[in-house]
């Protein structure tokens, strides 16, 4: 499927204004502001999309080409559900073999072809609760784990780095030969000693900013693609 259709698809972007601001501090009525008029977002909405995200994945797999038809997918950081979306359009998950795994400490409204579990991942059991749900290793693994951000550059870096390797570490242990980790970082990239770890695991390793971020946003994903399963 192709996002190109968020130019030109014969949808007004009007500038949406708004009526009301009392009760919110000035950087709530700027990012809410923001989120009105933000193209990805009216387009979200316009085709049935749970968040603008989806388009992030749009644009990481037409580029990368990471979902196959057949496929066993784990997404953390799942919630809303943009990117499971678009994983249902592509896998056929009424396939035995195929499915779509998501887990959130948000909650989730439920979805057809997808195993949702609400929990931390950060959990001290939550790896192993999500192990006993999936039928066979994992072929992708997604996180788009973020941790509240408090605006000081490197903490916000440390922060959602220590996501980043928690999944990488959870996908080494499930992953099936020749798949691929898709992970959230933040610019400046991934932290030298897991970028290590992924080129050494992996046959190719990319960094790349989807169109759909917002130009002001400091994140970028990491796209490692062809695991070398390791012998026990």
């Amino acid at each position: 499927m192709s996002t190109k259709s968020t130019k030109g698809s014969g949808s007004r972007n009007l500038t949406v204004k708004l009526k009301k601001s009392r009760g919110r501090s000035i950087s709530s009525q700027r990012w809410l502001q923001r989120q009105l008029n933000d193209p990805y977002t009216q387009e979200a909405q316009r085709m049935g999309y749970r968040s603008r995200a989806a388009f992030k994945l749009l644009q990481i797999n037409e580029k990368y080409n990471i979902i196959k038809p057949n496929m066993r997918v784990v997404d953390l950081g799942a919630a809303p559900g943009g990117w499971c979306q678009i994983l249902t359009q592509h896998i056929d998950t009424t396939k035995p073999g195929n499915e779509v795994l998501a887990l959130d400490i948000l909650e989730m409204e439920p979805m057809p072809g997808v195993t949702v579990m609400q929990m931390d991942f950060e959990d001290h059991d939550a790896p192993d609760q999500l192990k006993s749900k999936m039928t066979g290793p994992a072929d992708l693994v997604l996180s788009d784990m973020a941790p509240p951000t408090t605006g000081h550059k490197n903490t916000d870096h440390l922060r959602i780095m220590s996501l980043v390797e928690m999944a990488y570490d959870f996908s080494e242990q499930i992953m099936a030969p020749g798949g691929t980790f898709v992970a959230k970082v933040f610019q400046g990239g991934t932290e030298q000693e897991i970028l290590k770890r992924l080129k050494q695991n992996f046959d190719k390793v990319h960094h790349f900013k989807p169109p759909s971020s917002r130009k002001d946003s400091s994140e970028m994903f990491v796209v490692a693609i062809g695991f070398k399963k390791k012998e026990d």
